[in-house]
């Protein structure tokens, strides 16, 4: 397997392994249809620390900030988290169900959490994204392309219109889906089965859509 692939076990080699006891098995382990774009910070707006990590993990300490009071109790995960710098995180295997999605539903199907992989990157609504965080998002989207049958990506906004707003208004999912395609055509001499399988891919337009 090269590095670059996802696993048989749904772990993905260049990302830094945190596992989440916040996950559990899906309904339909090939159902993995849909890609979640989700943004976080903790405590908001603050960038670097290892809150998010702890969070996701169960070991926040919720006195550390005023901030994580509304936190205590919250039992999520993401699938990956990358930083600012483009380092990615995993905490659940991709083949498991991770909480990332919530109430939530996308082309008639509830439930986004039982087929999705959550992405989280470190960013606010109002902050934008770095170059780094938009290559390493691309990269692990042909990754999961690789391992997943992939056909949809959204934002949390998309999925959960009027109950969650990000990744926001300065997610680039134009600069998001060029960097993919990009990476995929660069791809595409040594595998060109992983290209006919991402033919059809669809990524979102940036503005919520009807459900």
């Amino acid at each position: 397997m090269s590095r670059a692939e996802v696993g048989a076990d749904g772990w993905w080699q260049p990302a830094i392994r945190y596992d989440s006891p916040h996950a559990d098995c899906r309904p339909d382990p090939a159902d993995i249809t849909l890609l979640v774009i989700h943004n976080i910070s903790l405590p908001g707006g603050c960038y670097g620390g290892p809150h998010v990590s702890d969070l996701f993990t169960a070991r926040l300490d919720y006195n550390t900030d005023p901030s994580f009071a509304d936190l205590r109790g919250l039992k999520v995960s993401s699938h990956f988290f990358i930083r600012r710098d483009g380092r990615v995180m995993q905490y659940v295997s991709a083949n498991e169900r991770a909480w990332h999605a919530g109430l939530s539903s996308f082309r008639g199907r509830e439930k986004c959490n039982d087929y999705s992989i959550g992405v989280e990157l470190e960013g606010t609504d109002g902050s934008g994204f770095e170059p780094a965080q938009y290559q390493a998002l691309a990269e692990l989207t042909v990754a999961l392309q690789g391992r997943y049958p992939l056909t949809d990506v959204q934002g949390h906004e998309h999925i959960a219109p009027g109950r969650k707003t990000d990744p926001g208004p300065l997610f680039d999912w134009e600069f998001y889906r060029k960097t993919w395609q990009s990476l995929l055509n660069r791809k595409a001499l040594d595998q060109p089965a992983l290209v006919g399988a991402s033919a059809e891919l669809r990524f979102a337009k940036g503005l919520p859509q009807s459900q």
